[in-house]
């Protein structure tokens, strides 16, 4: 199963006078990675290049941001699928040094910024979520919110009709147990019409 990141980590080696500077965190999307990069070039105008690579929702990306052709985000990428990681954005900024390295030792460095990174990055299992939705007389409607919150469900929509439909996000494995809690608290009168979606 898949594992990202709980919090961003950050690595920084020295290859011939080059300065790599690497981080890895939890990435959601393209767009947000892409927002990240952006605001990585405004911290670091005098970078040479800012190379990344993305894993997130079946999006992946390989920038190699002006280094010679899979000589960088590739790389990167590799290093991320290797670890079987999911939702994770890999960047690296590098600062030249004057001392030009070949495409070998372009791989060896990129590759070794964001393994190194990784070392010390707090991996977790990503977890399946179910969205559920219920529908419950206005007498139930305050029960059902606090099941919701002692479950630490992610409530994502009410609506007030002639009943009240509920709509929340939790972890799959958790699911089934807290629609029996509900349904036994609810004696019958909640129902569930199937996935939100």
């Amino acid at each position: 199963m898949p594992q990202t990141l709980a919090a961003p980590a950050h690595s920084e080696i020295i290859i011939k006078k080059s300065r790599f500077i690497g981080c890895v965190q939890p990435m959601a999307d393209r767009a947000s990675a892409q927002a990240h990069v952006d605001a990585l070039w405004k911290q670091h105008p005098g970078a040479a290049h800012i190379c990344w690579a993305l894993l997130a929702g079946g999006q992946s990306a390989a920038v190699d941001d002006g280094e010679p052709g899979g000589t960088a985000g590739r790389p990167m990428l590799d290093v991320l699928r290797h670890q079987d990681l999911e939702g994770v954005l890999a960047t690296v900024v590098r600062y030249f040094g004057g001392v030009k390295l070949g495409a070998g030792g372009l791989v060896r460095a990129y590759t070794d910024c964001v393994a190194q990174a990784l070392l010390t990055a707090p991996k977790v299992q990503r977890q399946r979520m179910a969205t559920l939705q219920c529908l419950v007389p206005y007498a139930l409607e305050g029960l059902v919110r606090r099941e919701i919150e002692a479950a630490g469900a992610e409530l994502l929509d009410v609506q007030h009709g002639s009943l009240v439909t509920l709509q929340l996000r939790l972890p799959e494995a958790q699911a089934s147990a807290f629609m029996q809690r509900v349904n036994d608290h609810g004696h019958g009168r909640v129902g569930w019409p199937g996935p939100a979606d």
